[in-house]
């Protein structure tokens, strides 16, 4: 069992790294903890820290036998999502972090983050935990250490990562580890700062206990240090699923794909073939994040850095995402849905009724009558990886798996079609580059409004927006053979507001014909916008109410003033980047024109 050490006996049975010690001794001798916790990442520390979070009612124990090894946890009201606006991108220039990222100089930001921290952990435990992102053994894996005072971190980082002593033997005696430093304060939004320095690999986060702000190895390391990382080191980090369609013949394709939110990624990741599929299987790679670097045969290799699943729980049910049910069945920790008093949960969109008795996700009782949702909207589960039924055997392999496919989408009301590829991976960055999606907050002057969020990766950039989509063509000069590139949209619909395709499962059928194209085996049709499908160009046969050739062209129509309003709208995020916009992407927006 992991030991429990005070701050004055310092240096009994640690770890030899001496750059690790000597770290966690600055930040121990700021901080001021009463007790210091290195965790090992053993059963026996899970069972202890899960015991102490019940004993201190951070979590709170459901019914086992319905949710075995599953826990509950109410976090602050001011506190259950990611805070844009306090999110800071700190290196030297500010030109470095671009314009869409907010900036701080790195010494002014440590000199306040360093105040707010000074004894901060006073009658409090810090928490030593060493993770890796990415499977043990692999030269993708990197590795980080969050110090933190709050036990549901380390509780949800177990699932997360690969935590513990795995992830000291990984590092060794190297000095080449991540930095981060979490404490909540007392979680008031004003001193709320999730900043990254991308020249030091270090993080801070104050003011918060909400994962996406303080589970540091996940949006923090994984993508906005982790972009800064593969500019300098030659990789890419991204906002991405990872799944493999293995045909009835075994043949595997691996796919990428990036969605803005509520665009069902984790449906598409975990997506579940219809019946008339014979022989074809999906399995999950991963559901949020993919770190790909070029292989020694040229081809684009991913690994999933994650080890579990952070997801949104509301509108997730056996129809919309069997996979996912599946996987928080067990060993899972639920943030913010309803529960009952006899320790069951509920969230909108559950299979039931919202049974008697509700406790909503403040803590109050709560009834269909009460005009509130009974879950938060951003409530989450965090459940590990090997609970999916459908996780791929690849999630594990150290040299990642070959990407034949990289699909970028948004949800559409209209304009956007179903599906169609790029001509080239210079145009395909383009498509990327302009991804646009429909915002679904009821917010003033918000619902239906497009915003373009860049290979989903706006919010998590951790340098110059324009500079990132440089790197994406420079990675073609390391990449012999690149993977297609594709658009989807699955939220296209009628004049009467009805959608035009059934989504979820049928969403194969799409996945089964840019797995053939990449394959040299399925035709497509060159439009002003790139290559199309025609309507006997894909499997249609046992769609749920039949698709006809007349329904499938309007799914696939290119309506021209709809793309001129798009190509006016796309203007907004390129002439707030022009200064450093490729031309090659301006060149890519002419010749679009030219074709429409």
């Amino acid at each position: 069992m992991s030991k429990t050490f005070s701050s004055e006996t310092f240096g009994q049975t640690l770890p030899s790294n001496k750059k690790l010690l000597a770290w966690v001794k600055e930040v121990v001798e700021l901080t001021t903890p009463d007790q210091i916790f290195w965790c090992d990442g053993s059963e026996e520390e899970k069972e202890f820290l899960t015991k102490q979070a019940v004993d201190q009612k951070i979590l709170i124990k459901l019914d086992q036998k319905k949710w075995p090894g599953c826990y509950y946890h109410h976090s602050n009201p001011n506190d259950v999502a990611r805070v844009e606006q306090s999110t800071f991108i700190c290196c030297e220039r500010k030109e470095d972090a671009g314009p869409t990222n907010n900036w701080a100089a790195p010494k002014e930001m440590y000199d306040k983050l360093h105040g707010m921290l000074r004894g901060a952990m006073k009658g409090r435990t810090m928490y030593v935990i060493p993770y890796l992102m990415g499977p043990a053994g692999s030269p993708m894996t990197k590795v980080g250490v969050e110090l933190t005072d709050s036990i549901y971190v380390v509780l949800n980082m177990r699932i997360m990562t690969r935590m513990g002593k795995v992830a000291l033997k990984h590092l060794g005696e190297n000095s080449d580890f991540n930095r981060g430093i979490h404490s909540v304060l007392d979680c008031d939004p004003a001193r709320r700062f999730i900043c990254h320095f991308p020249q030091d690999n270090a993080i801070i986060s104050v003011g918060s206990g909400y994962g996406g702000n303080v589970l540091l190895g996940k949006k923090c390391l994984a993508l906005r240090i982790g972009s800064a990382l593969g500019r300098n080191e030659g990789w890419l980090a991204e906002h991405m699923l990872l799944l493999c369609l293995e045909d009835p013949e075994g043949k595997k394709t691996y796919v990428a794909a990036a969605f803005p939110s509520a665009c069902g990624k984790t449906n598409f990741a975990m997506m579940i073939p219809p019946e008339s599929f014979k022989g074809w299987k999906v399995t999950t790679v991963g559901d949020d994040i993919a770190w790909m670097k070029p292989g020694a045969d040229g081809r684009l290799y991913a690994i999933n850095p994650e080890a579990g699943y952070f997801g949104v729980v509301p509108g997730t049910n056996n129809k919309s995402n069997f996979n996912a049910m599946r996987s928080m069945e067990c060993d899972t920790i639920f943030t913010n849905v309803a529960r009952t008093p006899d320790g069951d949960v509920w969230w909108e969109g559950k299979d039931n009724s919202p049974p008697k008795d509700l406790i909503d996700w403040k803590g109050n009782s709560w009834n269909p009558e009460s005009g509130e949702k009974a879950a938060h909207p951003n409530s989450r589960f965090t459940a590990p990886m090997k609970n999916n039924p459908d996780v791929a055997e690849e999630a594990e392999w150290p040299e990642g798996v070959p990407i034949s496919a990289i699909v970028f989408g948004g949800r559409r009301a209209n304009t956007m079609p179903l599906v169609f590829q790029a001509f080239n991976w210079i145009h395909g960055v383009y498509i990327g580059a302009t991804v646009g999606s429909e915002m679904t907050a009821a917010a003033a002057g918000t619902l239906g409004q497009v915003r373009r969020d860049p290979m989903a990766m706006l919010p998590f950039c951790g340098y110059n927006m324009g500079k990132y989509f440089d790197h994406w063509l420079e990675m073609r000069r390391m990449i012999k053979v690149l993977p297609r590139i594709f658009h989807v949209n699955w939220f296209r619909k009628d004049s009467y507001g009805n959608f035009l395709w059934p989504g979820f499962g049928e969403n194969m059928r799409v996945l089964q014909w840019i797995a053939e194209r990449c394959q040299g085996r399925a035709n497509g049709l060159e439009t002003a916008i790139g290559w199309m499908p025609r309507y006997e160009d894909m499997n249609m046969n046992g769609i749920p109410g039949g698709m006809t050739p007349e329904r499938f062209e309007a799914l696939q129509k290119i309506d021209f003033e709809e793309w001129r309003r798009e190509l006016i709208l796309q203007d907004e995020l390129f002439i707030k980047l022009y200064r450093d916009l490729p031309k090659e992407l301006m060149c890519q927006r002419e010749l679009l024109i030219s074709r429409l």
